[in-house]
């Protein structure tokens, strides 16, 4: 199975997964999240593979997210509208996003990737 790279090129943390993925020479496909999000069965996929609460899918710091007022909206809304929310907007996707091999990383810290991909 392929790693897949999901990231926002104008993001930062982005870059910076990116750079380190690039710079131990793990070879994946890069998409980028806003322009091509991941279907609802991908990101099933992802969150059954994670372990991870669906919340942590969510760009909790992100303005679509404030802007929809989410924070009140999500306690109150199917796990599956939650997850067809997410995939209809990659901004609010917490990214970057990592994943293959039955593996996944939500988000960039160093010692995290290491500890994953390394």
């Amino acid at each position: 199975m392929k790693i897949t790279y999901y990231g926002y090129p104008k993001c930062s943390t982005c870059r910076k997964a990116q750079k380190w993925l690039t710079d131990q020479g793990i070879d994946f496909d890069a998409v980028n999240l806003v322009e091509t999000p991941p279907t609802a069965e991908v990101l099933k996929d992802m969150i059954e593979t994670s372990g991870f609460e669906l919340k942590k899918f969510f760009n909790t710091s992100g303005k679509v997210y404030r802007e929809e007022n989410l924070k009140e909206k999500l306690p109150t809304m199917s796990t599956d509208d939650q997850i067809a929310l997410l995939a209809s907007n990659g901004m609010l996707i917490k990214r970057p996003i990592v994943f293959g091999e039955g593996k996944i990383t939500v988000g960039f810290k160093e010692e995290t990737f290491e500890e994953v991909w390394g």
